[in-house]
């Protein structure tokens, strides 16, 4: 639509010294005024008080609906103020509607003799209009609304006026072109905050195959299918008791495959109420509950182009369950309080500790929603059905929890690492590394023993009876010493005789571990 703001009616004429400097303090700070709805507020009052009428509406285009909008009213009577706010009408009805097709200022002295007289406004706000003076709010990208004047309050509306108006226009148009650019960069600005923080966060828990620590033939299944599905731009749930390691699966997914280098986000939908919930994934506009001071992106749209971990899952609400449903087969979400939905790219990974075929057939969990997000299902196996992973989880555990206590390296003893294999860990890892940070704040030196481990972990002792190997007459030193050389043995095997990866998996530095694989004579490269 052009832009033309020269009158088409009434003349116009040069300023007089006077209106310049009334124009003068109408539009004096309008450009400081970044916040646009502050904005619209303050122009639009004072639109109404220099021109002396008794109405004054900024009506904008909304350039999907093809509508002008009414966001801000100043009207003698509160009442139509009120009536008039969220207003909407066709675009190219009324005078309006001519006014921001031609692009320019248009005064009408007697709006019941015109035939493009929009009179339904009228009749939804409860005002009755004489005349109007209307002038298009011109940007450098074209007509964004217009400006509309009803019935001067004293007199009608003359070819001063128009002049005025037409001069005011101008630098309101500009005052919100300048603040909507603000405002887009701010959105910008602050996308890419949360971009980068759930980047940081990624890359602090960042997690490749790497991560999984096994060597079990029951992982081993895992890690093929994580090979497969990471690739592709399948949608994945993973099921496995609570601290199996779900979310280590979902990371290794989204850092082996193509969206690595987007952000990964994670909620645990049975942790929030179904509000914040909502609110979390989908983000919120103002004022859309108590407690929502300003507008706020849901994670779908902070992680578009990456991942969201949807952990527990089973756990949604009814009513979010037909939300989720909505983003896996349209694309885009609703903000809470919003009428206008966004698009947004994501890979959705899900998981769950319950049985989804039986919470259908129950009657709790949507049967649509749980064959989308079954597409590639993975099931994760407990601890105590891997047992034979339980030393190479605990060396691991043992190093990291001595970094991050900031303490001299620790290592088990035979007596607990046995107490540690015959425990069943109905928490699985979480409840290991629980157990082996416990331990290692207990243990008076670098050596944890059993009286150093929780309670129901130096009870255990096993399904049935250890029959001791036989001595042969070694030395306790000498027995410790020969169960460092095979689980070394077996950790580089893991990691088909690389160096450095068995290293950092043993908490070794690697010239340590090349020491050690020269003395047993063990086949490992750097």
């Amino acid at each position: 639509m052009k832009c033309d703001p020269e009158p088409t009616a009434g003349g116009s004429g040069a300023l007089t010294v006077a209106q310049q400097a009334r124009l003068y303090e109408a539009t004096r700070g309008l450009g400081e005024l970044v916040e646009l709805a502050v904005l619209l507020q303050t122009a639009n009052a004072r639109a109404r008080e220099l021109i002396e009428a008794e109405s004054s509406a900024i009506m904008l285009l909304d350039p999907a609906t093809d509508e002008l909008f009414v966001p801000y009213v100043a009207d003698v009577a509160p009442e139509v103020e009120r009536r008039w706010v969220g207003v909407r009408f066709p675009a190219d009805r009324g005078i309006a509607g001519a006014v921001l097709r031609s692009g320019q200022v248009e005064l009408v002295p007697d709006v019941a003799a015109d035939p493009r007289w929009y009179r339904q406004v009228d009749g939804q706000t409860g005002m009755v209009t004489h005349a109007l003076l209307c002038a298009p709010l011109c940007t450098r990208a074209g007509t964004i609304g217009v400006l509309s004047l009803r019935n001067k309050r004293a007199g009608i509306f003359g070819p001063p006026d128009v002049a005025l108006l037409s001069a005011y226009a101008q630098a309101v148009a500009t005052a919100i072109d300048t603040a909507r650019q603000l405002g887009g960069a701010r959105e910008d600005a602050a996308r890419l905050r949360d971009e980068v923080a759930a980047l940081q966060g990624q890359a602090a828990r960042g997690s490749s195959f790497g991560e999984l620590v096994s060597h079990s033939a029951a992982m081993r299944e895992v890690f093929r299918l994580l090979e497969s599905a990471a690739p592709l731009p399948v949608t994945v749930l993973i099921h496995g008791e609570s601290g199996t390691g779900k979310e280590l699966v979902a990371r290794a997914i989204h850092f082996n495959g193509p969206r690595r280098g987007r952000p990964f986000v994670a909620v645990n939908c049975g942790a929030l109420t179904e509000t914040l919930l909502a609110s979390e994934l989908f983000g919120h506009r103002k004022h859309a509950f108590t407690g929502a001071m300003t507008d706020r992106k849901g994670l779908f749209e902070v992680a578009d182009g990456g991942t969201v971990f949807l952990d527990e899952v089973g756990d949604m609400p009814p009513s979010m369950q037909v939300q989720l449903l909505r983003v896996l087969q349209e694309g885009e979400v609703l903000p809470v309080g919003d009428t206008q939905p966004r698009r947004i790219d994501v890979r959705i990974i899900s998981a769950t500790h319950r049985d989804l075929p039986a919470e259908v057939r129950a009657g709790r969990f949507r049967e649509d929603l749980y064959y989308r997000l079954a597409a590639f299902p993975i099931a994760v196996p407990p601890l105590r059905d891997r047992r034979d992973d339980i030393p190479m989880l605990v060396m691991h555990l043992v190093a990291r929890t001595a970094e991050r206590f900031g303490i001299a390296a620790r290592h088990c003893t035979p007596e607990a690492l046995e107490r540690l294999c015959a425990y069943d860990w109905p928490g699985n890892v979480r409840e290991l590394q629980n157990a082996i940070e416990y331990a290692a704040a207990l243990a008076p030196d670098a050596s944890i023993r059993p009286e150093n481990l929780p309670a129901l972990v130096r009870a255990a002792r096993g399904e049935t009876p250890r029959t001791p190997a036989p001595t042969n007459g070694a030395t306790l030193r000498e027995a410790r010493e020969a169960f460092e050389r095979d689980f070394i043995a077996r950790v580089l095997a893991e990691h088909r005789g690389n160096a450095s990866r068995a290293a950092r998996t043993l908490g070794l530095s690697r010239v340590m571990l090349q020491r050690k694989i020269r003395a047993w004579n063990l086949r490992g490269r750097a």
